[in-house]
């Protein structure tokens, strides 16, 4: 424990910290797929027909925005927060089709502190239980801690939002509790479950995140040797 002058603990100095840029990347590549930073007259249509797989409305369940009733509507939705630099929106570009499959947002941006959030990930079925959903966020956690230099990733959902908290936990995130009556949405209360990664714990995982996405990790069809929470348990 550190004790100032006057023996109060106190946390560690940061020196050499500097604040660091806000999000820029118009697109940022990867093996299975890319980031492109969103545009509604390029992405919306690949997009719209890529939710439509759903067989319901399931997926904008603990949204504020959606389902979607029609391109147009979509379109329009898209066109209203393209430009917007916090959040600062992605698509998720597939390499094989060519096709948007989802989208993912960098928001909550504090440059001062160095705390950023992942949000808006809406994963359709085209890229839902394959190589992409987690290689977007190997992407992202690599442009947040080693091309821009934050200390900290947040990641926040619905405490009822299971299949979201359990990506969370996939991914290496840490829960750190539950913020009560946080926010309304669509007409309902939303407590909101808190994770984070720090850029220190990060340094331990990037090695597992590149393992799990070397070829040799999948088969033939394209399907996973060893499971993500493996690799970044070593």
């Amino acid at each position: 424990m550190k004790l100032n002058e006057y023996g109060q603990p106190v946390g560690d100095a940061l020196p050499d910290w500097q604040p660091v840029e806000p999000p820029a990347a118009l697109r940022i590549d990867g093996k299975f797929c890319c980031l492109e930073r969103l545009d509604a007259q390029r992405h919306a249509e690949s997009l719209y027909h890529a939710f439509q797989q759903n067989e319901d409305g399931r997926s904008w369940t603990y949204l504020p925005y959606g389902p979607f009733e029609s391109l147009r509507e979509y379109r329009d939705f898209l066109l209203g927060i393209e430009a917007k630099k916090d959040p600062y929106h992605f698509a998720v570009i597939d390499k094989v089709s060519g096709h948007a499959a989802g989208t993912v947002s960098l928001m909550r941006i504090d440059v001062t502190n160095g705390v950023i959030e992942t949000g808006h990930l809406i994963y359709s079925p085209l890229m839902q239980r394959t190589a992409i959903s987690t290689e977007v966020m190997s992407l992202l956690l690599e442009y947040v801690f080693i091309t821009l230099g934050y200390r900290r990733l947040e990641w926040k959902c619905d405490a009822l939002n299971a299949p979201s908290r359990a990506a969370a936990e996939r991914f290496g995130f840490t829960f750190e509790g539950i913020f009560r009556q946080m926010l309304v949405t669509q007409g309902r209360n939303r407590d909101t479950a808190w994770y984070a990664i720090l850029d220190y714990e990060y340094a331990k995982m990037r090695a597992g995140y590149a393992a799990w996405l070397a070829s040799d990790n999948f088969d033939a069809a394209g399907r996973q040797k060893q499971k993500l929470a493996e690799f970044l348990q070593n």
